[in-house]
């Protein structure tokens, strides 16, 4: 790095941390209605700072739903141009009881930053900025760049696509930046190199008019809980195979040349069970826990409720009973297909006794980014220079639905640099980053524009 840049973020690291901190207070929860304002009040911060860091052109750009804060800077036409896309929206933080701090009261212990949106993806996407901002401070920035941060990420990006659409030539690019994924550690640097795709639907059963006595009406009277219960276990077979009719037509199968190469990136399976505190692991027979996180699809129940769940007993037999699931997909997989398959299933393993209804939410496509780009080398480059090691290919089990878009759309390649952890706790309680990773990310940004300009023009 630079060394004038070099100083300047020793200056002013403890600001960047500082802001960040600020960031994560304020509650911007996409899917809660309650937050509506908040979420609003993120776009306007996000929008102060990227001015107050040298962008130009910064504007808070309406659509259907929540704002994407938009800025660029073009030093040169002639120069390559980086389009860095992250999102200030969050998950829900429920249940909070759960935390060990209040989620958007942001607190630093043991060199990680707690609060919802640490990592996911406040403070990797806040990197950039303050990259961009380091670069600026003695004119060393050697790429344009453009800024796109939405507010819709956790809740499926309804409204990016129309944006993108609309804005084909504002959004003009050689390449796509996002850091909203992990490595496998700091010692053991690794970037994303594939993503899984996402169904994810809503069901209900339905059963009788309203909920009635469970003495009057019990064992006469189809439970909805009980039968959605038992159509859920169906979804699996023995060798946790998902049962879903065609759910299987379009997987990718790996070789096992392909699947050994993916064998060689570390993992410790005892350190593995011991963080998630359990006994052993689970999953679709014939494949590694490292193979049924990245190369396998899955369907999964994300939350299941009905009846009365209140303080003490209520005999209820519910009327209805309700459920959300998502199914992660893997290459040549369509979500869109998926999501029919599963609904046709869905429906004709339902007794005479209920009815069901499934409602689709949001999905998204599952993508592989290519090793041999200039964009992956100028990132690996990046990262050499600053942890030392040559940085390990590696498919993610997450779904950035996004990706595909950039490229169906825009017809642009996305990189994945992420610092995040496997252990970081995103959507969960206690959701953190840590501050080593914060600053490592500030740090490598400008050698992945230095690379890529260089590699670019070459």
């Amino acid at each position: 790095m630079n060394p004038s840049v070099q100083q300047y973020f020793e200056d002013n690291k403890s600001r960047f941390l500082n802001e960040l901190l600020e960031l994560i207070k304020l509650p911007s929860v996409s899917a809660d209605p309650k937050f509506r304002d908040d979420v609003f009040e993120t776009a306007e911060w996000l929008k102060k700072k990227m001015i107050n860091a040298g962008a130009d052109n910064v504007e808070i750009c309406p659509t259907a739903g929540y704002p994407i804060v938009y800025g660029e800077k073009i030093i040169d036409p002639d120069l390559p141009t980086i389009l860095v896309y992250g999102h200030y929206d969050v998950q829900p933080a429920d249940p909070y009881d759960l935390w060990d701090s209040p989620p958007f009261e942001p607190v630093i212990k043991d060199n990680k930053i707690y609060g919802r949106g640490a990592c996911d993806d406040k403070g990797q996407m806040y990197m950039h900025l303050k990259a961009f901002e380091m670069m600026l401070s003695n004119e060393s920035l050697p790429c344009n760049v453009k800024f796109m941060i939405e507010g819709e990420e956790e809740v499926g990006s309804d409204n990016l696509g129309p944006f993108l659409e609309a804005n084909v030539e504002k959004l003009k690019a050689d390449v796509v930046l996002v850091s909203d994924t992990s490595m496998i550690s700091l010692d053991t640097p690794s970037i994303t190199t594939g993503l899984r795709g996402l169904s994810y639907v809503e069901v209900e059963v339905i059963g009788p008019n309203r909920d009635l006595h469970s003495g009057v009406y019990g064992g006469a009277v189809a439970n909805p809980i009980n039968i959605l219960s038992k159509m859920i276990a169906s979804l699996h077979d023995e060798n946790n195979h998902i049962t879903v009719e065609g759910f299987y037509d379009d997987v990718e199968e790996l070789t096992a040349d392909e699947r050994a190469e993916m064998a060689k990136a570390p993992f410790d399976l005892d350190s593995y069970k011991a963080d998630l505190e359990i006994d052993d692991v689970h999953g679709e027979k014939g494949y590694s826990t490292k193979e049924h996180t990245s190369i396998r699809p899955t369907l999964d129940v994300n939350g299941m409720w009905g009846g009365y769940i209140g303080e003490g007993a209520k005999t209820v037999l519910p009327s209805k009973a309700y459920a959300k699931i998502s199914m992660r997909l893997v290459p040549n997989q369509s979500s869109e297909k998926i999501t029919e398959l599963f609904q046709k299933h869905f429906e004709q393993i339902a007794p005479a006794s209920v009815k069901v209804k499934v409602t689709p939410h949001h999905g998204g496509e599952p993508v592989v980014t290519p090793i041999d780009s200039t964009a992956y080398k100028a990132a690996a480059k990046a990262i050499e220079d600053v942890f030392g090691k040559k940085p390990i290919p590696e498919r993610s089990g997450g779904s950035i639905p996004i990706v595909a878009l950039f490229e169906s759309v825009l017809g642009l390649k996305t990189v994945l640099l992420g610092f995040g952890l496997d252990s970081d706790a995103i959507h969960s309680p206690n959701e953190h980053f840590g501050v080593a990773n914060f600053y490592k990310g500030i740090q490598t940004i400008p050698f992945f524009y230095k690379y890529f300009k260089e590699m670019h023009i070459s």
